[in-house]
């Protein structure tokens, strides 16, 4: 007895692979290997310190199992997310034992990791049949998880409402399945009944449940009343819930207040520095985002491959190039260049800073591409002037046997459109049809787009009326396709008509579509009657582009003056391209004087763009200041400056071939 009694500590005590081998060696001796106990301490002790192999052999050679070596021998499977053999095991059990609470928790978690809607419900058929296991609020737990996990929220729900008084844990897997099946109202909801009718007080998985729900309806004012909730419960320190948190004030674009709660984080991980990084990434500041990671290397923080993305973003919306070459090399020394994410990224980022060459090198390197993959690289190739190329990266993408969902299907037809080609059009067209995408919003509006592009307003304008529900990506596309064809007139009647005979109401890119109309077709005072709505009756901030388009509108009719004064009381310092557009309004009215004022300014901003010097040395051959002309061609060439030339496409047979001006380079030339 006393031998018993010792084994016993020692298999306590034991923490171990080592001690572990010599306690099975002690039980063989001392003929307690086959004890169901013992048995049952070495099937848990092996799952853990050795492998689920050893555990299942000392549970083969027990001759005598017990419902508790079964709950071991289950339970080293479930934790390897074995769960096929779980339920193989469970099955086994039922025919020697009868489950118990434990057993049945179990069977339905590996349930949930097969997504066994049928196994799950025999197993809650058994628990109904068994009062005492059906009254265990473990077990209701693991059927509402099991639930959850399948997508049966409303089973869930009937389960959850059988406890009279559910304790934390139902509460919290409630809250956590309705996150996760994407209804954060209803996750919120629930916190609050826990909270304020239940007063039952959540726990920490419970808060993050709820800053996701928050992240998913990027509710800054829900995100800011469970921070409070997670402030009052004491879990202000809590790594894991302030990393939601950051997230969340990452999407509600909330930069300040995010900003001050990581540099006040007691406690910093690898995940909060990628979830600030983020932040600044995806809320448009950029060089924050590389200060950020910059320091985190200087501080001996090791990034993962979701921070290098992170930082990549950033350095493709910088145009940064030469700091995305040192991420790159970063991510190949960390082994992770070529982790589908990453270089997905990479490959982004190299297109977005016109260098495609290292791009298509690294895309070629590629074991693996999903569909995002494909079309980083087909959009880079519409970026960089390359449309003819992205219809090529499409077939491959289809022989490749990767299939296109709708963000890149609108991706695939934004591309095409670049290419003006109708009947690629229409071969587009009938593929959105055939794949089933016709009645996604987005696609139907780049299709309005892409045959506005390719000259046919009239497939735009028949495909917009066949439409019986209209959003306001539809009017908008349909408002920007008359503006391309120069049909101001039109596009303002569509925006007549769908601020006065719908319930739509315009947004800021509706305002970019009817103010480039009216631009494009010279309506100045319409396009100031547009403006000044969009200010005083939809009380929306201009964006810069809006300021681009009004200085564009202003400058076409030669309102130089007044485009000037846009540009100096615009509330923040004018981008390139609005000053780009007053130049080029400048030149067409020969204004030397205002052009050499707006040129000095744009040359500040982009001092390596050759198109602008050309502009202005334009503006002094009209004006014949051939002095002025000649030292601005000498400075181009001095500072190694090209000019983009632009490029034509022309289909042959199957084939698009692109040339610019005397190309002479063609295979078949000469």
């Amino acid at each position: 007895m006393k031998r018993r009694e010792g084994l016993v500590k020692l298999f306590e005590a034991c923490n171990s692979r080592e001690p572990l081998l010599q306690l099975h060696s002690q039980a063989l001796k001392s003929g307690f290997s086959k004890d169901a106990f013992f048995a049952t301490k070495l099937i848990a002790l092996y799952s853990k310190h050795e492998s689920v192999g050893y555990a299942r052999k000392v549970f083969d050679e027990t001759p005598e199992r017990s419902v508790r070596m079964y709950n071991a021998a289950l339970r080293s499977y479930c934790r390897e997310k074995q769960w096929e053999e779980t339920m193989f095991m469970f099955r086994k059990m039922l025919s020697e034992r009868k489950p118990d609470n434990f057993t049945v928790s179990i069977a339905l978690k590996a349930c949930a990791g097969l997504w066994a809607i049928g196994d799950g419900r025999v197993v809650h058929g058994f628990v109904m049949r068994n009062e005492e296991i059906a009254s265990d609020v473990f077990v209701g737990s693991a059927l509402v998880e099991f639930y959850s996990k399948c997508g049966k929220m409303g089973e869930a729900l009937k389960v959850f409402e059988g406890f009279s008084q559910p304790d934390v844990f139902l509460w919290t897997n409630m809250v956590t399945g309705y996150e996760q099946n994407g209804n954060a109202v209803e996750a919120l909801e629930f916190l609050s009944r826990m909270v304020m009718f239940a007063q039952v007080k959540p726990e920490r998985v419970t808060l993050v449940s709820a800053v996701s729900a928050c992240a998913q309806l990027s509710s800054f004012r829900l995100g800011s009343c469970v921070h409070g909730v997670v402030v009052r419960n004491g879990f202000d320190s809590d790594l894991c819930l302030l990393n939601s948190l950051l997230n969340l004030y990452a999407k509600t674009g909330s930069i300040r207040i995010a900003t001050r709660l990581f540099w006040k984080m007691p406690e910093k991980d690898v995940i909060s520095w990628s979830s600030m990084i983020a932040c600044y990434t995806h809320n448009g500041d950029v060089l924050e985002a590389l200060n950020l990671f910059e320091e985190m290397i200087d501080r001996g923080v090791e990034p993962n491959s979701v921070t290098v993305t992170n930082a990549l973003q950033a350095c493709a919306g910088a145009c940064n190039l030469n700091e995305g070459k040192k991420i790159h090399k970063l991510a190949t020394r960390k082994g992770f260049e070529l982790e589908v994410a990453v270089a997905t990224a990479l490959i982004d980022m190299y297109m977005k800073c016109s260098a495609p060459q290292e791009a298509v090198d690294l895309f070629k390197r590629m074991s693996k591409k999903d569909v995002v993959s494909w079309i980083a690289m087909l959009s880079g190739y519409a970026q960089n002037g390359m449309a003819y190329k992205s219809m090529g990266i499409f077939r491959n993408l289809l022989l490749d046997g990767t299939q296109p969902d709708a963000v890149s299907m609108v991706k695939i037809l934004a591309a095409c459109s670049e290419l003006g080609n109708l009947q690629q059009a229409l071969c587009l067209h009938a593929y959105v049809i055939q794949t089933g995408f016709k009645d996604n919003i987005f696609v139907r509006a780049s299709l309005i787009e892409l045959y506005s592009k390719c000259g046919s307003i009239d497939n735009a304008v028949r495909l917009f009326e066949g439409m019986v529900y209209k959003d306001v990506v539809i009017w908008s596309a349909m408002i920007a396709g008359y503006g391309i064809h120069g049909q101001g007139g039109e596009a303002l009647k569509v925006f007549d008509d769908m601020v006065k005979h719908s319930a739509v109401t315009p947004n800021d890119a509706t305002f970019t579509s009817v103010l480039s109309a009216c631009s494009h077709s010279g309506l100045v005072v319409e396009g100031l009657g547009i403006f000044s709505m969009m200010l005083h009756q939809y009380q929306l901030k201009p964006r810069p582009e809006h300021y681009g388009i009004l200085v564009d509108l202003l400058g076409r009719t030669g309102e130089l003056d007044k485009a000037m004064e846009v540009v100096e009381r615009m509330p923040n310092p004018a981008e390139p391209h609005v000053w780009g557009a007053l130049l080029g309004a400048c030149r067409i009215h020969n204004n030397v004087k205002l052009g050499e004022v707006v040129a000095k300014r744009l040359l500040e901003l982009e001092p390596d763009d050759a198109g602008y010097y050309v502009l202005l040395s334009n503006i002094y051959a009209m004006d014949d200041k051939w002095e002025n002309v000649s030292n601005l061609r000498t400075s181009i060439r001095e500072k190694g400056l090209k000019k983009i030339f632009g490029q034509s496409v022309v289909e042959a047979g199957s084939e698009i071939h692109s040339f610019v001006a005397g190309d002479r380079f063609h295979p078949e030339f000469g």
